[in-house]
């Protein structure tokens, strides 16, 4: 047994996020932690990773147990290179090697005794290096580099000087080569392109000892995990097999939950019918205290409130010029060039989605084609009567609005009942609605984003990563919606089977790039 939890509740304020759940993870299980935005996943590895105490219950860790956890908003600071992030992983071995050199030191003046115990302690330590590859450290450290995708860049360029999505791969790597007993993953494949997703499917599927994977991405789910824990209206199941095997048994006990219960809310009215009829009458009185008592003693079979799915569809704007935009000689970037001189165009009705590796511009073109980025040379024309419906990857800052107030500030002339109409329209419930923007999950936040996009009539939609942290649902939802949608779309995305139903054509950046990446 690596973790155990028992009764564990927590909430927000008014907001109960999970009650009385009961947790554990067994040597070796590969588990998969799912469920819809706002259900408490990220919450629950808060509380896991000792970041956050839960309201009631206790964590119990068996003894010696290294836990390593994936977490995107550590400060890597200027100064340190790729190389130092992820040799940094094998720190406490530099410790142990440190101190054996300090214990062969000592053995030329120690006594009998002590010398053999420093020779056991020597004996043990050098055990501990080798079973753990210190020899090939510099091996291991350039393997995962070039896995995912970092060796290019240089194992001596400073992170500082990264994206965020090459920044969370540096992470995940350093996370990787630490080897922990327990790995911590919370939404690992979201700054990942293909090529390094696949990796890391291949990586985990092989991992020899126990990880927790909180993860949106069903076919990365599927290859990797052989436990299920689904998290649904404040509970917590537990399931043997991976997410299709999930599927199959959820379904099937909610099938048979329903049933149930339709079967003694039947039972229930016949004996409520029988006793209103009959309590006054003297000579069937007894029977119908008798169907009282059996009402009174029943354990009443409830049905979990469904939650409110999603419902996206963008609001059509006036027919824009013929051409997005054309780049003549475009070349983006920061400091230095990111491309080589693009002369690209897009053209109205097009839909395009954008791959390529992390980190080689996809996100500053589409931010220098929108202005937001002054270009290192050429120039890029908009077309005319462009209607832009623009998602970033990210929400900025700790926002500490509500719900109600974001949108508000944008649509100050809706009423009040619009604007809850409109978030409750991207799957959000009341308790969301009138929370603070900060405490919402991932997903959550990604929802109210979209709920400004969507209230607005566009033409043009630019969107980066907006499958990032959304569920099932919503990315259902948002996918027939971009489907039926008659503008332009310039998509980022790392999801094949989200956006090959949507795009016409897809633009591989990796071709433009000045980077080796």
């Amino acid at each position: 047994m690596c973790i155990r939890d028992r009764h564990l509740s927590h909430g927000f304020g008014d907001r109960a996020i999970f009650q009385d759940v009961s947790f554990r993870l067994l040597k070796g299980e590969h588990i998969g932690l799912i469920g819809a935005n706002g259900e408490g996943k990220s919450t629950f590895f808060n509380i896991v990773t000792g970041n956050l105490m839960p309201d009631e219950g206790k964590i119990e860790w068996a003894k010696n147990v290294r836990t390593g956890y994936l977490d995107q908003h550590t400060v890597l600071k200027k100064g340190m290179t790729i190389g130092d992030v992820l040799k940094s992983a094998f720190a406490w071995l530099f410790e142990l090697e440190t101190k054996m050199n300090e214990i062969c030191e000592q053995l030329g003046s120690a006594d009998e005794e002590t010398m053999n115990r420093m020779m056991e302690e020597l004996g043990t330590i050098q055990d501990t290096l080798t079973m753990r590859d210190f020899y090939i450290i510099d091996a291991k450290v350039e393997e995962v580099a070039r896995a995912l995708g970092l060796l290019d860049s240089g194992l001596e360029r400073d992170v500082t000087d990264l994206s965020g999505g090459q920044r969370t791969r540096i992470l995940l790597g350093k996370l990787l080569l630490e080897k922990p007993d327990i790995l911590l993953l919370d939404e690992p494949t979201n700054y990942l392109d293909e090529e390094h997703i696949n990796w890391l499917k291949r990586y985990l599927t092989e991992y020899e000892n126990a990880f927790i994977l909180i993860s949106h991405d069903i076919p990365f789910l599927d290859e990797v995990t052989n436990i299920i824990y689904h998290m649904e209206n404040q509970r917590m199941e537990r399931y043997v097999g991976n997410y299709a095997d999930f599927q199959r048994i959820y379904e099937v006990k909610k099938s048979q939950l329903e049933a149930a219960y339709k079967k003694q809310q039947q039972e229930i009215s016949q004996l409520k019918d029988f006793v209103a009829r009959n309590k006054a009458r003297v000579a069937t009185r007894n029977m119908a205290m008798s169907r009282q008592k059996k009402l009174d003693k029943m354990d009443v079979i409830e049905l979990a409130a469904e939650r409110p799915k999603p419902e996206f569809r963008f609001k059509q704007g006036r027919t824009p010029g013929k051409y997005i935009f054309e780049t003549t000689d475009f070349v983006i970037g920061y400091d230095e060039p990111l491309s080589k001189p693009l002369n690209i165009a897009l053209e109205r009705g097009q839909k395009i989605a954008l791959t390529g590796a992390n980190g080689i511009g996809k996100t500053t073109l589409i931010r220098s084609m929108m202005g937001l980025v002054r270009p290192i040379s050429g120039k890029c024309e908009l077309g005319e009567n462009l209607l832009i419906g623009y998602f970033e990857q990210e929400s900025k800052g700790d926002n500490a609005t509500t719900c109600i107030e974001e949108i508000w500030k944008e649509f100050p002339s809706f009423t009040q009942y619009e604007v809850r109409s409109a978030l409750a329209k991207c799957g959000l419930t009341t308790k969301h609605i009138e929370s603070q923007v900060r405490v919402l999950s991932g997903g959550e936040q990604a929802k109210v984003r979209l709920c400004k996009i969507l209230n607005r009539e566009t033409n043009v939609l630019m969107l980066d990563e907006p499958t990032n942290h959304l569920d099932v649902d919503a990315k259902e939802a948002l996918k027939k919606a971009l489907q039926e949608y008659r503008g332009t779309l310039l998509l980022i995305c790392h999801e094949p089977e989200f956006y090959q139903d949507i795009v016409q054509e897809v633009w591989d950046c990796s071709k433009w790039t000045t980077k080796a990446i």
